[in-house]
């Protein structure tokens, strides 16, 4: 279980919150600009519920708008620091530390969301050397014609000595805000969208140095998040189980306080380095040298420190899993929703795990002997009956996280938006959120079961 599903942080039913815009370590906008959708901007699949787009490829690159920063091609084609921009102080919030960074930003080209939102989500996959970091804005247009403020979805680096790793909170401007990774809009009952959005990338780095921060994929998943406390049945249609890792996070109880004491806070982090090491990811024993050697499984209490969020308090920010395990060669990671079960058949039957957000009582999923708030876990395969194979990382050992779910209890407390919890008061769910991880070059096949959930 994880604190990143509890309802203070979604906003499914959440009452409209009036907040101040807080400020960017380097100049922004008051409000986002718009432009035309250039004509090669590929259009989602159609007829999805959920609009995720990025930019990857040279030409993607290109056609933001580059203060300081400049296209690099090769194999993962991404963006870097050319010649700064200027130069800004950044005091860390999480440590006092006032420092001097060069800068130099990119904004992309407005997206126009085929499906008018109510929730915006940003992913990220980048390298950051020691010495660097990002942050990522977005900026937006509603359904009225006015535009957001620049709001911050996270300043991040895939260490821990140069910044602390945050998210932002205090943004908001009356018709939205930013609920730790994800801005929603306040009442989404008042028929308000978020109908395009420009994402905006700033690089820094030490005064001096020629070092870089490289990002190959910047993306951002919209969703008209619907009211409903069920889903219609899907019909089974793939039996297949994917080899992959088993971790619990139980066995980490009340280690390292400093990044939210394991047990039920580590479910995201335990299931990324699952998927992670599925696809061959591994840490050396150098990286893994800072963990207490009694502890099992030193590759979890890694992946809990580098995704923490130090303003969330916890591992649960979603960019910040998806952002982790693109920091292993040759992986891509993004978040987004899917629409079924169906969905996820289509990506297991080309190999691709998922990792998926839920919440539940304890009486509504058979088996798992405990209700949660909200709760990350893999999704590994289905049975020859349709039900779903999870690596439930909150089993007490593990070998004891390969669980079989219902099929269609495990659709409904994944799929729905909406459930009532222990006190029978209506709280919110997250609706097919997911993390997916795949390689840098999938196959031909990986890249038509990508393509099939509205991911390229």
């Amino acid at each position: 279980m994880s604190r990143a599903e509890q309802p203070s942080r979604r906003t499914v039913l959440a009452a409209a919150v009036a907040a101040t815009v807080a400020g960017t370590a380097a100049p922004a906008a008051a409000a986002a600009p718009r432009s035309a959708r250039p004509a090669d901007d590929p259009a989602p699949v159609p007829g999805r519920p959920v609009d995720y787009h990025a930019w990857t490829t040279y030409r993607d690159w290109r056609s933001g708008t580059a203060e300081g920063t400049r296209a690099a091609a090769g194999r993962r084609p991404g963006v870097v620091i050319g010649a700064p921009a200027g130069r800004t102080d950044y005091t860390d919030p999480h440590t006092g530390t006032t420092a001097a960074w060069e800068y130099a930003t990119w904004t992309g080209p407005e997206h126009r969301l085929t499906v008018p939102a109510t929730e915006v989500v940003a992913s990220w996959n980048a390298h950051t050397p020691e010495g660097t970091w990002l942050q990522v804005e977005l900026g937006g247009t509603y359904s009225d014609g006015t535009g957001t403020p620049w709001y911050v979805l996270g300043r991040w680096a895939s260490g821990d000595r140069d910044i602390r790793r945050t998210s932002v909170d205090g943004q908001g401007d009356g018709k939205s805000t930013v609920w730790t990774d994800t801005l929603a809009v306040d009442d989404p009952g008042s028929g308000l969208r978020l109908t395009s959005y420009r994402l905006r990338l700033t690089l820094y780095r030490r005064p001096g140095t020629r070092l870089t921060p490289t990002v190959w994929r910047l993306g951002a998943m919209g969703s008209d998040v619907p009211d409903r406390f069920t889903v219609p049945a899907s019909t089974p249609g793939l039996a297949r189980e994917l080899a992959v890792p088993r971790y619990s996070q139980e066995i980490h109880k009340g280690q390292y306080p400093e990044y939210d004491n394991g047990g039920e806070a580590w479910c995201s982090p335990t299931s990324s380095q699952m998927i992670i090491e599925y696809w061959g990811g591994r840490l050396t024993p150098e990286q893994l040298s800072w963990v207490d050697p009694a502890y099992a499984d030193p590759q979890v209490c890694h992946a809990a420190r580098f995704t923490y969020d130090h303003q969330y308090a916890g591992c649960g920010n979603w960019p910040f899993n998806a952002a982790y395990a693109a920091t292993f060669p040759g992986l891509q990671g993004v978040v987004t929703r899917l629409a079924s079960l169906t969905d996820l058949e289509t990506l297991i039957a080309a190999g691709i795990p998922a990792i998926t957000s839920q919440s539940f009582l304890k009486s509504e999923l058979t088996g798992a002997g405990y209700g949660t708030a909200g709760h990350l876990m893999t999704v590994i395969g289905f049975t020859a009956d349709g039900d779903v194979i999870a690596g439930d990382p909150a089993s007490p050992s593990d070998e004891a996280v390969r669980r079989v779910y219902k099929r269609r209890e495990w659709e409904i407390i994944w799929l729905r938006t909406k459930r009532y919890n222990a006190s029978g008061k209506v709280v919110s769910g997250t609706g097919g959120v997911c993390y997916l991880y795949f390689p840098a070059r999938p196959t031909p096949h990986q890249r038509r079961a990508l393509a099939a959930v509205g991911v390229r």
